[in-house]
């Protein structure tokens, strides 16, 4: 199932056209994309944050509604 939340690793190298996460890091500094350093190193973009930083509009419909987590 893919993760709506953050950008699988396959959408980054597409994204930055870069595999190395520091190389990674730079070319989303330079596209002014907001993001994140894991503890592990890999970067880390929120879908939203691309989607602003793109300026991509959802339907109503297509909204991200807040989940609760399930703790069972």
């Amino acid at each position: 199932m893919p993760n709506d939340l953050t950008l699988s690793d396959d959408e980054l190298v597409e994204l930055t056209g870069k595999k190395r996460p520091s190389a990674q890091a730079r070319a989303l500094r330079i596209m002014g994309i907001d993001h994140r350093i894991r503890p592990d190193g890999k970067v880390v973009v929120l879908r939203a944050q691309l989607e602003q930083a793109f300026g991509v509009k959802r339907r109503p419909e297509e909204q991200v509604v807040e989940a609760e987590i399930n703790w069972d």
